[in-house]
């Protein structure tokens, strides 16, 4: 290498430097490009994942409030149905246990609501009554009116009739007034049951007698008829059998029959349509054959009877029935005829429990649909008669029914 060169020789070292330099600085900068993208797309993915978690936690905290609530909502409805439940059970039973205690005698009643009520659930719940508590029938006295001591014959030995110790017209106006204060249903004693207590606990032996009230299968039950609570409630206070028949003194009768009784209420509704059907159903029922009509006369409660006037071959009953024996003497006759047919209610959940087949009419079931339910099941435990609910406008198959 001359002297002359040597200019050029530092030129391409220079460049070669640079280059070299240049190519690292490159190399460099991309290096810290792809560590800051990187750094980028960590401070994403750690930023993300913070809002995830944040959302996470907040959605946890929202479930765990959410299922905290309907938790406390769930329970709330349990202790709000069960707490009043278990109350009112343990109460009703530590009346009935006192009323239970000991040996002397207990009064049964008064009963003064409806016969329906009395037949498919006073009577039942008093037999349970009994057997659970272990009660003597000889122990028991009921009270209760129009000649039913049939009815709780196997399970109180002794009857009072309320229309012995009240004139009947002196009765019906007071146990009016008792429903004006109150209601129908003696879910509490009223003034007037405390006063026919205190009539019978008059006579001898009664004096001290305890007492078993109608609240308490009204108090204990009230859930069941209106629909909160089961038939396995209801049929754990019940003790369902066939009914027996006092002796009564009876008119004359065909020797086969059909009894009818048609009542106005809240099941068939006393409108001129509803008249001219049941009506038509009575004429039907009396091509077939003699029947005999359970119209009483009286004005004991607030039914009063449809009447059926001008149809041949038709007895009526109420120029024999007395106030203190019609529902005595109303049984007997359902329990010898070969069939029933009636209003839904009353007598008609009575007539299969004495082995008469029924049919129990109805126009509006609004109010029937409980009783229907334990109806339905008590008479199959019982092997009760047959049983057949129709809707009035439906009495077309009335023939083929007979």
């Amino acid at each position: 290498m001359t002297v002359s060169n040597l200019p050029l020789v530092a030129g391409n070292l220079a460049r070669a430097a640079w280059n070299l330099a240049a190519k690292r600085y490159r190399a460099l900068r991309q290096r810290l490009r792809r560590a800051s993208k990187q750094g980028r797309e960590t401070g994403k993915g750690l930023r993300a994942g913070a809002r995830g978690m944040v959302a996470a936690g907040r959605d946890a905290g929202r479930h765990a409030y959410t299922g905290t609530v309907r938790t406390s909502r769930y329970w709330g409805r349990v202790q709000a149905r069960t707490v009043p439940k278990l109350r009112r059970e343990l109460a009703v039973r530590a009346d009935l246990w006192r009323a239970a205690s000991g040996s002397g005698p207990i009064v049964v009643g008064p009963w003064l609501s409806e016969v329906g009520y009395e037949v498919l659930y006073w009577v039942p719940f008093l037999r349970w009554f009994a057997d659970h508590y272990g009660v003597a029938p000889e122990r028991l006295v009921v009270v209760s009116r129009g000649g039913v001591s049939g009815w709780y014959a196997d399970v109180a030995h002794r009857y009072v009739e309320l229309l012995e110790l009240f004139e009947p017209a002196d009765f019906a106006v007071r146990n009016a007034a008792r429903q004006q204060q109150g209601e129908q249903k003696q879910h509490l004693p009223s003034s007037f049951d405390h006063e026919i207590l205190a009539r019978v606990r008059a006579r001898p032996g009664l004096e001290h007698a305890a007492v078993c009230h109608p609240s308490s299968m009204f108090r204990l039950l009230r859930p069941f008829w209106l629909g909160n609570d089961s038939l396995e409630y209801l049929l754990q206070h019940m003790k369902y059998a066939r009914v027996g028949a006092a002796p009564a003194p009876l008119p004359d009768l065909p020797q086969r029959f059909t009894a009818v009784k048609f009542y106005t209420g809240m099941a068939l509704p006393d409108t001129d349509a509803t008249r001219r059907s049941l009506r038509a159903i009575v004429e039907r029922v009396a091509a077939l054959g003699p029947v005999v009509l359970l119209d009483t006369g009286l004005a004991l409660d607030e039914h009063q009877d449809y009447l059926f006037d001008g149809i041949a071959n038709v007895t009526r009953m109420a120029a024999h029935l007395a106030p203190q024996t019609n529902l005595g003497v109303q049984t007997e006759i359902i329990r010898r005829a070969d069939r029933f047919v009636g209003t839904c209610g009353s007598l008609a959940w009575l007539a299969p429990m004495l082995g008469t087949d029924t049919l129990a009419i109805y126009q509006n079931d609004h109010l029937l649909t409980s009783h229907l339910y334990a109806a339905r099941h008590a008479y199959a435990t019982i092997d009760a008669a047959r049983f057949t609910p129709l809707d009035v406008g439906a009495a077309s198959v009335l023939p083929g029914w007979l």
